[in-house]
């Protein structure tokens, strides 16, 4: 199949090299000439473990081309694919859908036979009536099916959510167009890939419910947590003594600073608004959306609570600024609210993190950014655990402890046991639980 494929972000650049894998011939389209003149030197604009090797690999075996004109690609495929940023729009709260109406603009006036055009993008539920609207107000003689394909992917194991998914969701009710999309979709079928056939609105009504739910279960959690550490309870054995339970499921039941990244805020706030438009009131999605603001904002109380109320003066060490591991992105990362509420309590703040301290510098520029753990623990009052990279859990703890102003750490994601930490000499907090937990 010849694949379009419109926008070279973090959706568009994982989906073009994955269905160039499968074998499908894919061109990305982005109007960043600098991005896509840095895609043909080799160089990937963000980070996503494997992603370097499965491009340069797919671009050797010619299956895969980056572009700035999208009409030649558009006018050759077999199937359009949109993927281009939706963000929350300033004000409002709403999904930003003027990138996806410019390129479905776009798109319609270099179609040229027989086309799937679908979005990939995170779309509020009736977008794709609009997108069909706009090409066939634009082209009139177009022969095109519009779907909806919501993504599933998980930063910093995309690849294998993309190759290995839980269910493939495509929205169309045209047989032709069901047709195109199995075709695509065909090389899954030896994994037994769940392609899941809905009429359009419900397949982007699946994507905004699944993250609000996710949402919910870490917001849940987080709750859970807070009142496990005033009654003495261990949130992790609550956690997984309900996860085993398969009904409720292990998985997104880890207490910590509250959920950040590119897509639950924006997605439970879009689908909050949507709600509104319809008159109906989603209160569980607005608690959830509250809850984890005021969280975020809580964990620096909780630094100031370890060093006893006061940081005036104080150096604090943060390990970790992404949002989670494996990734740069600093979409809402926890670590945002956090530093700026350590800074307004009169903290100096040292950070690492293995990956993103480069996007780091753009959201916190006020801050000394260190080559690693120790170096960030050097003279620090307290070390705070913000993102449970892999390289932050099996740290030297009698030399983070000879390092450190006072050996005080606090522990957002729960991968010290608050025994050994208390046994290491370190006055030690984590969330929801305590050494007598």
């Amino acid at each position: 199949m010849r694949i379009a494929m419109i926008g070279t972000g973090y959706v568009g650049l994982v989906s073009g090299a994955c269905f160039a894998d499968f074998g499908h011939d894919v061109t990305c389209v982005d109007k960043d000439e600098k991005k896509i003149a840095a895609l043909h030197r080799g160089e990937i604009p963000i980070y996503e473990p494997g992603l370097d090797e499965l491009v340069a690999t797919n671009v050797k075996a010619k299956r895969l081309d980056f572009t700035t004109d999208l009409s030649k690609p558009v006018a050759d495929a077999d199937a359009v694919f949109i993927a281009v940023g939706t963000p929350s729009r300033r004000g409002d709260g709403h999904a930003d859908l003027s990138y996806v109406y410019a390129a479905a603009k776009e798109i319609a006036q270099s179609l040229s036979g027989f086309t799937v055009v679908v979005t990939k993008s995170t779309v509020p539920v009736g977008t794709g009536d609009e997108v069909e609207r706009i090409i066939r107000e634009t082209n009139p003689k177009a022969d095109v099916v519009v779907a909806s394909n919501p993504e599933f992917l998980r930063e910093g194991a995309a690849i294998r959510d993309f190759k290995f998914p839980d269910r493939v969701v495509v929205g169309t009710s045209d047989e032709r167009g069901r047709k195109v999309m199995g075709d695509i979709y065909r090389p899954l079928s030896l994994n037994q890939a769940p392609l899941m056939f809905t009429a359009r609105r419900t397949a982007e009504m699946i994507k905004y419910a699944a993250n609000a739910f996710l949402a919910t279960k870490i917001t849940f959690i987080n709750e859970i947590a807070d009142l496990s550490e005033k009654v003495g309870a261990n949130v992790q054995e609550v956690a997984r003594g309900i996860g085993l339970d398969n009904r409720i499921g292990t998985k997104f039941l880890h207490a910590g600073p509250g959920f950040g990244g590119s897509c639950f805020p924006k997605d439970t706030k879009a689908l909050i608004k949507i709600a509104q438009d319809y008159d109906v009131s989603l209160r569980i999605v607005e608690s959830v959306l509250a809850v984890n603001e005021n969280r975020k904002r809580a964990m620096a109380r909780k630094v100031s609570q370890a060093l006893g109320g006061s940081l005036r003066g104080k150096t604090i060490g943060v390990l970790g600024l992404t949002f989670k591991p494996d990734t740069d992105d600093m979409r809402d990362a926890p670590s945002i609210p956090l530093v700026t509420g350590l800074i307004d309590m009169g903290a100096k703040v040292k950070a690492f993190d293995p990956v993103g301290m480069e996007q780091a510098k753009g959201e916190l520029p006020n801050i000394t950014y260190c080559e690693d753990a120790y170096s960030c623990a050097q003279g620090a009052d307290a070390l705070v655990i913000v993102t449970e990279w892999v390289q932050f859990r099996a740290l030297d703890l009698d030399r983070l402890k000879s390092v450190m102003a006072q050996p005080v750490v606090v522990d957002l994601r729960n991968i010290y046991r608050p025994e050994e930490m208390v046994a290491a000499g370190f006055t030690y907090d984590s969330v929801g639980r305590s050494p007598q937990a």
